[in-house]
C-alpha cells in the first residue's frame, strides 16, 4: 500500500510497485478494468448551500475572478507524474475535467493541461473529453479555444431556467445566462450535457415542467435531471429549504420520465438521460466498476491490481495539494478495499444502470465468483427488484423506485 505521508513531511520515496502487483491479495482479476481519467479544479465564484463538493470561493476584483493557474497546473502534472507507475502502459478511454469550475481556467491553461495529460498517459485517438462549466463563465472565444485543445463534450451546470430558483439555489447566473451560454457552447459543441435539478425549494409541478421544456427545446446530446437532495455539510443541512414533499417529487420524476422519452432521449441511469449513442462514456465507465484515476484537490481514485483494488484521495485543501503534490506526496490517503466491501460497492454503481451490468463482469470487476453474493441476488429477485435473467443483473421498474433498498441488500453482514 501506498504509504500516507503528513503534511510537512519530507517527501516519500518513490514506493515499490512491484508488491501491488505480486504480493498475494485477497482477490484474483482476470484483467485490467478499462481506465479513466478524473481532474479536479476546486475553485468557484461561489459556493452554492446544496454542493458537498471540494469546491472553494474565489471572489475576484472588479469582475475577476483569479485562481493561481500556473501554480496548479504545475501541480496537476507532479501528481500525474508520480501516479505513472500506478497505471503505466494502461490506455486512457475518458478524461473529465470536473469542480468546481473548470470554466475558470483560461484557454491557454486548458491547452496546457491537455498537453500534458497527452505527453504523459496513451489517451486514445477517440478519446471523450469532458469538461464541466458554468454560466457566468462563458466567453464564445474561449470556449472556442477549449474545443480546438481537445475539449469534446461540454457538461453545463444550468440547474433552472426560473430566476427565483437560481437565487434560492445560490446560484450566480440567471435565466438568460443560461440561455446564452447554452448558445456559445453549441457553437463550438456538438455533444452538450445539460445539468437540471428538480424539487427545489418552492417548485410547482408546473414550474418543474417549464425548466424541463426549456432544457429540451436545445436538443442537446444529453440531460442530466437531479433530484435535489440536503447533502451533510452544506448550508441547506444547517438551514434546510422547504422542499416540496414525496409525492410531488415523485410527480416530477413522473413527468420528467415522460416527456424525456417522447423527446428522444432514454433513461439510461438514475440521473442520466442521452439520445442514441451519446451516453457520457466516461460515467459509464463510473457505473461498470472502472477504474480512474484522480488527481487535483480532493480527487478520487479506484485503480485495480491482479490482487487488489486500492481507493485514493489527494490532499483536499488546495494550497495543501499544491505544496504537497510538488514535494511527491499528492495522495493523502490510500487503502486496499477489503473484499468483503466489493460486492456493496460494484452494486451501488451498477444497480444505478437501467440495463444493468452482465452478470460475469461481477467477477471481472471484483475478482470474486458470482456465488459470493447469490444469497443477495435471490432475495432481490423474489422481492421484484432484480430481474430473473441469470445472465444480468439489472434492476426491474420496481427495483429501480426503490433503489437505496436495493443497494442496501448487497452492504456486508
Amino acid at each position: 500500500m501506498i504509504p500516507i505521508v503528513p503534511a510537512g513531511a519530507a517527501p516519500a520515496a518513490t514506493p515499490d510497485n512491484t508488491q501491488l502487483w505480486l504480493k498475494p491479495g485477497q482477490i484474483a482479476l482476470p484483467g485490467s478494468p478499462p481506465l479513466s481519467l478524473y481532474v479536479h479544479v476546486p475553485w468557484c465564484v461561489r459556493k452554492c448551500p446544496y454542493c458537498d463538493f471540494n469546491s472553494h470561493a474565489v471572489p475576484g476584483k472588479d469582475g475577476s475572478h483569479d485562481i493561481p493557474e500556473d501554480a496548479y497546473l504545475d501541480a496537476l502534472r507532479a501528481d500525474l507524474e508520480q501516479s505513472l507507475p500506478l497505471v503505466w502502459g494502461r490506455p486512457v478511454h475518458t478524461v473529465f475535467i470536473g469542480g468546481g469550475t473548470p470554466s475558470l481556467l483560461s484557454a491557454a491553461g486548458m491547452d496546457r493541461l491537455l498537453s500534458d495529460i497527452r505527453a504523459l498517459l496513451p489517451l486514445d485517438a477517440d478519446a471523450e473529453i469532458t469538461m464541466e462549466a458554468n454560466p457566468g463563465t462563458f466567453e464564445a472565444e474561449r470556449f472556442a479555444s477549449y474545443r480546438a485543445s481537445g475539449v469534446n463534450r461540454l457538461s453545463i451546470g444550468i440547474q433552472s431556467f426560473n430566476d427565483s430558483h437560481l437565487e434560492a439555489l445560490g446560484r450566480i447566473h440567471g435565466e438568460r445566462e443560461a440561455r446564452a451560454a447554452i448558445d456559445i457552447a453549441q457553437r463550438s459543441f456538438d455533444n452538450v450535457n445539460l445539468d437540471l435539478m428538480y424539487a427545489l425549494p418552492g417548485q410547482t409541478l408546473e414550474q418543474c415542467r417549464s425548466d424541463l421544456e426549456s432544457a429540451l427545446s436545445y436538443g442537446t446530446t444529453h440531460l442530466s435531471l437531479y433530484h435535489l437532495t440536503l447533502e451533510p455539510n452544506t448550508l441547506f443541512a444547517k438551514f434546510p429549504p422547504a422542499l416540496p414533499d414525496d409525492d410531488l417529487a415523485y410527480e416530477m420524476q413522473d413527468l420528467i420520465e415522460a416527456r424525456t422519452t417522447e423527446a428522444g432521449y432514454r433513461h439510461y441511469e438514475t440521473s442520466a438521460y442521452a439520445r442514441a449513442h451519446r451516453e457520457a462514456r466516461h460515467n459509464l465507465n463510473y457505473w461498470r466498476f472502472g477504474d480512474y484515476l484522480g488527481i487535483g484537490a480532493g480527487a478520487h481514485g479506484k485503480l485495480s491490481f491482479p490482487n487488489r483494488i486500492l481507493r485514493q484521495m489527494r490532499h483536499k485543501h488546495p494550497a495543501t495539494y499544491m505544496a504537497q503534490a510538488m514535494a511527491g506526496n499528492a495522495v493523502q490517503e490510500s487503502r486496499e478495499v477489503g473484499a468483503d466491501e466489493l460486492p456493496f460497492e460494484f452494486m451501488l454503481n451498477a444497480l444505478r444502470l437501467t440495463d444493468g451490468v452482465p452478470a460475469s463482469s461481477f467477477h471481472d470487476m471484483t475478482g470474486l465468483p458470482l456465488h459470493a453474493i447469490s444469497r443477495q441476488l435471490a432475495a432481490a429477485e423474489k422481492k421484484g427488484l432484480l430481474d430473473a435473467d441469470p445472465t444480468v443483473i439489472r434492476p426491474t421498474e420496481l427495483g429501480r423506485r426503490f433503489l437505496n433498498d436495493l443497494q442496501e441488500m448487497f452492504l456486508k453482514d
